[in-house]
């Protein structure tokens, strides 16, 4: 029953016969294939591999060998330097093992497979659908993402290939993540219709990357109409006559310690590299001696059975066996796929054993098979599982054990350690009110660590002094807290009065956008601290308008320095970062975003963690920076009016090597002294309450942005560019534009001047206010593309930051 061809008979002859299926192709297409029929609603029929090591006992150096082979095929195809920089991708379950040989024929290749196995802590990288599989959601769950972030060749591997959905799944998931140049298909058989060929090069066109395809054989299979009916009818014919009687073990069950190799991976579900490769090529040979000990002394046939996923570890040391001993070794799979078996020599399957689920799978209990071994012969079976698999269930009396006890004389279980990836350094949970922050816990976690303990202010004139005369940077101290005036106060309560509800049909607006074109359930991630009230108003919208409780976060983001990139592990280790939706109050000219973009490029660069989106979604857009967005209007965000008593009474963020350790999260103070003034509350409440009236108007705004052209311009910052050179400044990040940042620029330095559109009303009534506290002068100017603008200008003041956040020297 090892052989596709059995005394003359084709194991594909009995579904031939019955079903009017066709095999068609090349002369050595029904030597690698039978068939048989499964339950699946699906596809009714199964090709059924005689040199994969799944259903079909082989031998392994048979098995070991087509891997080999092909994998010798993709190395001729790429050539050296090409395939040093390959990845091997295999497909759980079935391919696991061969996946793993074609990594060998390769050689320089580091190898993964899917998993359908969640490990607790691993993040995934990806994952797909296998569409004509009765159990589907693949996992990627490389120990080092940067396995997949690489530019070189991606080498997919699976058993057949027969509509290429699998494939394109795939491909599609992971190009958008980790694009790249070209892809290798590789498959024992091909077995496209007609109608398929074409699609796969199609795809590659559309992707713009190459798609190689590489196969031991092709074919097709001719299948009549009503097939998969008149299938199913066949299977549940036969198999209510061939119902299992319960088994009785025969023999006893003897564990042999194989001593594996500390740390070396069972498989590839975290990523097997060439050197994992060679530490398991030394160890064979003392491990195959030890399970040829364990065996009796006239096994002549022997059996080694591997565990669903694991395949391959129990194939190579199958190999060995095959090789120090003069027994006859077959090896073979559980699986977790039902497959009718038939006893007859024109059926590939043709006994079949059932036995519980004994690895905790996430689906839940289930049945599990060993096909073909059962009458087989065998004087002994070796069943291999790794340790996550070694569970009363395994050892139950209607588990495996128990049902191969019954079928041969001698049973040997050998396990294999389950690696267990390196954990990252363990980032704390993040900070959340009361305790940090005046917001309620559910608003935000704040990805910060706290610095209130820390003297970290000082008068704005000695600070800019310190920063200029060093070169420190802006983000390694506190400008001390702007205290408004009653009159101050009372010009944000009016503000607040008077553009509540433009800002709650904003909020709305950009947060159905977010819901539309980013993700169904996103995890806002504000820009501490403007950003932060912007997303917990963001959160409440979707909460009232959609039911949703989307988790929100906010983090730190330093010019000069880029992103918290521990915030960000601490993000894709709990969320997917595809999910992941930046926020921040507004734009002016546009560096936050170009500073957001650069950093995550260099993140995905050097930690392999792809799929962040750097693009912001902002209430206000004034500078055309950004695709998400509320408005591109130019008016007052009350929550620009003051500084941390609107803002939870969190600090502007810092960064200083003597605070903040390469594995912390920048820090930020919580000012509670400043509860007395504190209005963050009343500011998300005020906003909140005006949901309900803007419905319609949100409804309506957010279907005029969706099907509006929101291609960034960057007008802004051409603007900014004009006004630096007109007054004499020379440089972009010394302008200030929009309401939000020139009031920035009043409450944390010493500006120059501040230019105002003419014209502009009660929008720049705490402009007017702040300047002539601070002895400013307002000029006002005809053509202006924002509401206002302010400068500060390096001649004149102390402390003005650059592109670097270093103060600018002359």
């Amino acid at each position: 029953m090892n052989k596709a061809v059995n005394n003359g008979v084709w194991s594909g002859t009995w579904v031939a016969q019955r079903l009017g299926v066709e095999l068609e192709g090349d002369d050595t297409l029904k030597e690698l294939l039978g068939l048989a029929l499964r339950r699946n609603p699906k596809r009714a029929h199964l090709l059924v591999s005689h040199v994969l090591g799944k259903h079909v006992p082989q031998s392994p150096a048979v098995v070991h060998g087509h891997g080999v082979a092909l994998g010798r095929r993709v190395l001729d195809l790429l050539g050296d330097q090409e395939a040093a920089a390959a990845v091997v991708l295999g497909y759980a379950e079935t391919a696991t093992g061969l996946g793993h040989s074609v990594a060998d024929g390769i050689g320089l290749a580091p190898y993964l497979h899917s998993t359908r196995r969640p490990v607790p802590g691993i993040t995934p990288a990806g994952g797909f659908e296998e569409s004509h599989s009765h159990a589907t959601s693949h996992l990627l769950l490389p120990e080092n993402p940067a396995l997949l972030a690489g530019d070189g060749p991606l080498v997919l591997v699976d058993d057949e290939f027969s509509t290429g959905n699998t494939v394109l799944n795939t491909i599609r998931d992971l190009h958008q993540r980790y694009p790249r140049r070209r892809y290798v298909v590789v498959a024992l058989v091909d077995m496209r219709s007609a109608a398929d060929a074409g699609r796969l090069e199609e795809f590659a066109r559309e992707i713009g990357a190459r798609v190689d395809l590489v196969a031991a054989a092709s074919g097709t299979v001719r299948l009549p109409e009503g097939v998969l009916e008149k299938g199913q009818e066949l299977v549940t014919r036969y198999e209510e006559a061939a119902r299992p009687s319960p088994t009785t073990p025969q023999s006893a069950v003897e564990r042999v310690d194989l001593h594996w190799p500390p740390g070396l991976p069972d498989g590839g579900r975290h990523g097997f590299t060439p050197a994992h490769r060679i530490r398991l090529e030394s160890a064979l040979p003392q491990m195959a001696a030890r399970l040829a000990e364990a065996l009796p002394e006239d096994a002549r046939r022997v059996h080694v059975l591997g565990s669903e996923e694991l395949m391959y570890a129990p194939l190579r040391l199958a190999r060995e066996l095959e090789r120090i001993t003069g027994a006859e070794v077959r090896f073979s799979t559980t699986t977790r796929s039902p497959v009718l078996a038939v006893d007859d020599p024109g059926y590939a399957i043709r006994s079949r054993l059932v036995f519980p689920a004994h690895d905790d799978p996430a689906d839940g209990p289930g049945d599990r098979y060993a096909y073909n071994v059962a009458g087989a012969g065998f004087d002994a079976v070796i069943a291999v599982v790794d340790s996550t698999a070694d569970t009363p269930h395994l050892h139950a009396p209607d588990g495996l054990l128990a049902q191969l006890s019954a079928h041969t004389p001698q049973v040997l279980l050998a396990v294999v350690p389950s690696y267990v990836p390196e954990r990252p350094s363990m980032l704390p949970e993040p900070l959340r009110g009361p305790a940090f922050s005046s917001y309620a816990p559910e608003d935000v976690g704040w990805l910060l660590q706290d610095l209130s303990d820390v003297t970290l202010e000082a008068p704005t004139e000695e600070r800019e002094e310190a920063i200029q005369s060093g070169g420190a940077h802006y983000a390694e101290s506190l400008p001390v807290e702007y205290q408004p005036t009653e009159q101050y106060q009372q010009l944000f309560h009016t503000a607040l009065e008077e553009s509540g509800t433009r800002l709650a049909q904003a909020v709305g607006a950009v947060t159905e956008i977010v819901l539309a074109e980013r993700s169904p359930r996103p995890v806002l991630v504000s820009l501490a601290r403007a950003g932060t009230p912007v997303g917990v108003l963001m959160r409440r919208w979707a909460q009232h308008r959609h039911g949703l409780d989307l988790p929100h976060y906010a983090v730190s983001i330093v010019r000069g320095r880029g992103i918290d990139a521990n915030a960000l592990r601490w993000l894709a280790a709990h969320h997917d970062p595809r999910d992941v939706v930046f926020v921040d109050g507004w734009t002016g000219k546009g560096a936050i975003t170009r500073e957001l973009a650069a950093a995550i490029e260099e993140f995905e660069a050097t930690e392999g963690i792809t799929g962040f989106d750097p693009e912001i979604a902002v209430l206000a857009d004034p500078g055309s920076c950004v695709r998400t967005y509320g408005t591109r209007e130019d008016y007052l965000i009350p929550s620009a009016c003051l500084n941390s008593t609107v803002s939870g009474l969190i600090s502007r963020t810092v960064l200083r090597a003597d605070l903040v350790g390469p594995d912390d999260f920048h820090g930020a103070k919580f000012y509670r002294e400043l509860a007395a003034a504190d209005v963050s509350v009343h500011f998300l409440d005020a906003v909140s309450a005006r949901f309900p009236e803007v419905a319609d108007a949100v409804d309506a705004q957010a279907k005029e942005l969706l099907s509006a052209d929101r291609t960034p311009t960057w007008e802004g910052w051409a603007a900014v560019e004009r006004i630096s050179e007109e007054y004499g400044i020379h440089d972009v990040n010394l302008v200030k534009p929009g309401v939000g940042e020139t009031t920035r620029v009043l409450l944390r330095r010493v500006p120059w001047k501040i230019l105002a559109r003419a014209g502009a009303g009660a929008d720049l009534d705490h402009v007017r206010l702040l300047a002539e506290q601070r002895g400013v002068p307002v000029e006002e100017v005809a053509e202006l593309p924002y509401t206002c603008v302010g400068l500060i200008h390096p001649k004149y003041t102390r402390g003005a930051t650059g592109a670097d956040g270093k103060a600018v020297t002359l």
